[in-house]
């Protein structure tokens, strides 16, 4: 019996030089989406890229390799399925960090924490705080989503560039993500490896601590070099926020009990929404005015609150202080805020999908794996493959499965402990997501912090030491041991 074209051709996988294509296309794309439209790229420009790059890839895998569309369908809804509770995430966070900010919660801590913190200490203390918060949560995005807003508010009440800030905040957070118990990559790394939680996090400490000292001395110079704001221009920003704000130690029963919940394991998304619950009943017994007068006039005053309250978690919100700063400070997007990210990831989720079902993604990190022959280079594979998965899936959950089962075997015939693969896979992966625009990490964290990838990129200093940090040691062979034979 003869086969077809198409059946002959599905045994054939897309060479590596094929496989790059669509992401050589993309990186091109964005390059020139980026480079016209700023900031506004994210609503639509960057999406048509990456769809633009998913077709190609569907393209070639269609007509040169015989790849069934049926394949294609069933990678893409499997990825997007994959997110779904992130989305849902994604979404709570926008009404939440709404809430945050009109209920008072944020102006609070922003106004007594210009008083308490000193400029020069600022980005020190914002690395220190996010990393004890997340260590805490197990989560960089509830960190960023709640204390590191009212710190980019600080940030800017000092005087410092935002990229600074945006950089001192990630690089905590993501340390807490990384070596925290209670986070999701954390226990991922390790499940899909076969290492044991603690022994995965006790190992982690050892390429983890020097790159989160590393990045705490570069934060101290640079807030030692840093030339505050004067005391009276501090005062100002403060006394407007407090003109505008009910300011009331009372507003931060919010974070305490969010807190709380944290500390009871209580789910992610259960905690986002009940604290933004909490932050509403606030902004509605603290900040009454402020609701008043997004809902605007001519309705009652149950009417008035009610609709002043949806607005201020569902849409974009303005407020007038008479500082342009504050102005932009104080300003929410809401939940519709979150809307053009959400389209974002699931665009990346149909590029990510087609490059499985296509082959491309395995072409491709079968060039990482032929490299893994001595000891660094085998780490450097498993650092240079995380990444490129990382860009080409566009998720951390992925990132980190596909590189664990696509170096398990190699790392133990050659004779290394397991821990040693799932130590790399978290210094690769997990800690780089938020470097690529593209990345559900990167596009989350901007659009929360409402600083661009590419803005704070420079200033992560933990995110890009991580990964090098795991190559230098495995060159020095430092607390690397051959696993015991049986």
């Amino acid at each position: 019996m003869t086969r077809t074209a198409a059946e002959r051709g599905s045994h054939r996988k897309p060479s590596p030089l094929v496989s790059i294509l669509p992401i050589v296309v993309l990186i091109a794309l964005l390059f020139f989406t980026i480079r016209l439209l700023g900031s506004d790229a994210l609503s639509g420009g960057s999406q048509v890229c990456l769809l633009v790059a998913t077709a190609l890839c569907v393209l070639v895998g269609m007509a040169g390799y015989g790849v069934d569309w049926k394949a294609y369908d069933h990678a893409i809804t499997q990825n997007i399925a994959g997110v779904s509770t992130a989305l849902i995430i994604l979404l709570i966070i926008g009404s939440l960090s709404a809430a945050w900010m009109l209920s008072g919660v944020v102006p609070t801590l922003i106004y007594y924490g210009v008083q308490i913190i000193h400029p020069q200490f600022f980005l020190l203390s914002s690395c220190l705080i996010c990393a004890a918060i997340s260590v805490m949560t197990g989560s960089s995005w509830t960190t960023i989503a709640t204390i590191g807003i009212a710190l980019m508010g600080i940030g800017r009440a000092e005087g410092f560039d935002e990229g600074w800030t945006a950089g001192a905040i990630i690089s905590g957070a993501y340390f807490g993500d990384k070596v925290s118990p209670l986070s999701d990559t954390t226990v991922l790394a390790a499940s899909s490896t076969g290492t044991p939680l603690f022994t995965h996090i006790r190992y982690m400490l050892f390429t983890t601590i020097p790159s989160i000292a590393t990045s705490l001395a570069v934060f101290l110079v640079a807030g030692l070099m840093h030339n505050p704001g004067t005391p009276a221009e501090m005062m100002a920003f403060t006394d407007t926020l407090a003109d505008r704000f009910h300011i009331s130690p009372w507003v931060l029963v919010v974070p305490v009990l969010t807190g709380v919940m944290i500390a009871r394991k209580v789910p992610s998304i259960i905690t986002l929404f009940l604290s933004t619950m909490l932050a509403a009943v606030c902004m509605l017994v603290f900040q009454t005015d402020i609701v008043r007068e997004i809902a605007g006039e001519g309705l009652s005053e149950t009417d008035t609150l009610l609709k002043g309250t949806l607005l201020s978690l569902c849409g974009s919100t303005e407020l007038e202080t008479g500082n342009a700063a504050l102005n932009e400070l104080v300003a929410t997007r809401g939940m519709s805020g979150m809307l053009g990210t959400v389209w974002l990831i699931l665009c990346a989720m149909c590029l990510g999908g087609a490059m499985t079902a296509s082959g491309m993604l395995g072409s491709i990190t079968s060039l990482f794996v032929r490299l893994a022959s001595r000891l660094t280079t085998m780490v450097a594979s498993t650092v240079g493959c995380g990444l490129f998965l990382n860009l080409a899936t566009a998720d951390q959950y992925i990132s980190i499965i596909l590189t664990g089962n696509i170096f398990k075997d190699i790392y133990k015939q050659n004779g290394y402990e397991p821990r040693l693969l799932s130590r790399t896979t978290e210094d690769a992966v997990t800690v780089t997501s938020v470097l690529i625009p593209w990345n559900t990490c990167g596009m989350t964290q901007a659009t929360i912090l409402n600083v661009s990838t590419m803005t704070y990129l420079p200033y992560c200093v933990f995110n890009y030491i991580s990964p090098l940090m795991s190559i230098l040691m495995a060159a020095t062979g430092f607390r690397i041991y051959r696993a015991l034979k049986r």
